[in-house]
């Protein structure tokens, strides 16, 4: 009988120390983010300030490739506008690795416990593709500027305005890509807050 009480007691004691363990398990892990959600994270935002910068740094082309013109410098300015067509080949490249760390933060999505945490998420995403469709459409005005400007330093035939039209349509794209990632980051900032509370 003593023995039985005793065993018991000890069995109370184990089942009680388990459901201590399982609690403090539960609170110490509800908030755990999957890695693969933290590793798209990291890659995915690095490849999306890649092309900020690289779609940033194309408007101080476009400017200098304007500079030449104006002084007669077309040996110059043909060279510098092939190689914006390659940058903008690269800028491709990467929206294509931006899409799939995007959907691996998709697919990782159901794993993140907080119900806000995931919306925020999906908000920072869905930020990220209209980044990529944007990035779509300033490659094509991009590769029409480019085309105009190689006909107009080969043959000498330029149409002004076109040009200009141009120029304004990818200033427009460059101030949007810049806005949906600023948004993209607003997103996560609001996940961290809410996976940490």
């Amino acid at each position: 009988m003593a023995l039985s009480r005793r065993i018991r007691i000890a069995t109370g004691f184990l089942a009680i120390v388990a459901v201590g363990y399982g609690v403090t398990s539960f609170w110490l892990h509800r908030n755990d983010i999957p890695q693969d959600f933290t590793d798209a994270r990291q890659q995915g935002a690095q490849i999306a300030q890649q092309i900020v910068d690289l779609s940033n740094q194309s408007t101080a082309e476009l400017s200098q490739v304007n500079q030449y013109d104006k002084q007669g410098d077309y040996t110059d300015a043909l060279a510098l506008t092939t190689q914006m067509v390659q940058q903008s080949t690269d800028l491709r490249n990467k929206a294509v690795d931006l899409s799939n760390q995007i959907g691996a933060m998709t697919k990782s999505l159901s794993d993140i416990s907080s119900f806000g945490a995931q919306q925020a998420a999906l908000e920072s995403i869905s930020s990220r593709l209209a980044l990529i469709n944007q990035l779509v459409n300033y490659s094509g005005d991009l590769g029409k500027l480019l085309d105009i400007l190689q006909k107009h330093f080969t043959t000498h035939l330029y149409n002004n305005a076109e040009v200009q039209a141009a120029i304004n349509q990818i200033n427009t794209d460059v101030n949007a890509i810049n806005n949906f990632n600023t948004q993209a980051n607003r997103s996560m900032d609001t996940f961290d807050k809410l996976m940490n509370q």
